[in-house]
């Protein structure tokens, strides 16, 4: 459930608003009581995110070994 915020306060508070909507919250922003506008997490923001998390966890990869670094291991009594 999206949290309802007033326009006014919408106004005042919209950097906190924005840390939180980055964080992945979404808000209802009211006019009156009445709905009219929805802020949520943009698509391209999570996209690039799930890019940044990817890349790092490739990094984080141990290079896979080759036959002939094991059978050099080998012959070095590494393996």
């Amino acid at each position: 459930m999206r949290e309802e915020i007033g326009s006014y306060d919408a106004k005042t508070k919209l950097p906190e608003l924005l840390r939180r909507v980055e964080g992945g919250e979404s808000f209802t922003i009211t006019n009156r009581g009445k709905p009219v506008a929805d802020v949520v997490p943009s698509e391209q923001a999570r996209r690039l995110q799930v890019q940044e998390t990817i890349d790092k966890m490739l990094l984080l990869r141990k290079p896979a070994v080759t036959d002939e670094q094991l059978l050099a291991f080998k012959s070095e009594g590494r393996a």
